[in-house]
Formats: structure tokens, C-alpha cells, sequence
């Protein structure tokens, strides 16, 4: 069984965040790794919550803003900036 890492959880959104992966392909992970994964034992909870709300992000009313990135990332120790570059 896998155990996954707050790193493992901030580097999928951070993917996310970089349009590397899609909200549909996000979710589809977090909904597998509550099923069948095991999260870092000295992070459970934070782990556990994040990964819960990152499953119902497709939901209309759930929905992933980047202040719920913000708020998810900081709930496993993390933070996101933003870099503003010219094309």
C-alpha cells in the first residue's frame, strides 16, 4: 500500500496549479488514494482532510479556488506564490 507524503499531496496541486493536470485528473487521485492509499502517519489528519476536499472538487459547490489551494496548502505546511512572467 502506498504512503503518501505531504510533499506527495503539494506537489499534485501544485501541478494542478500549473495546468500540468486537469481538476478531473486531480480529483480521480485524491478520490483512489482514500481508497486505496495510506497517508504519512505523523501527518495523518491534515493529510486525510486535504486529500477529502481535493476528492469533491468537482462538485458545483465545492469547487477549487486558489484561496482554497492557499488554505489546503497551508494545512499541510505549505505555501503558493505566484510569479508574474512576460510571454
Amino acid at each position: 500500500m502506498e504512503i503518501i507524503s505531504r510533499e506527495a499531496v503539494a506537489k499534485k496541486l501544485a501541478a494542478y496549479l500549473h495546468h500540468d493536470l486537469s481538476l478531473a485528473d486531480l480529483v480521480a487521485w485524491a478520490e483512489s488514494a482514500l481508497m486505496e492509499s495510506d497517508f504519512d502517519p505523523a501527518h495523518y489528519a491534515a493529510i486525510r482532510d486535504v486529500i477529502a476536499r481535493l476528492g469533491v472538487a468537482d462538485v458545483r459547490t465545492f469547487g477549487l479556488a486558489w484561496e482554497d489551494c492557499e488554505q489546503l496548502l497551508a494545512r499541510i505546511g505549505y505555501s503558493a506564490q505566484v510569479n508574474v512572467v512576460a510571454r
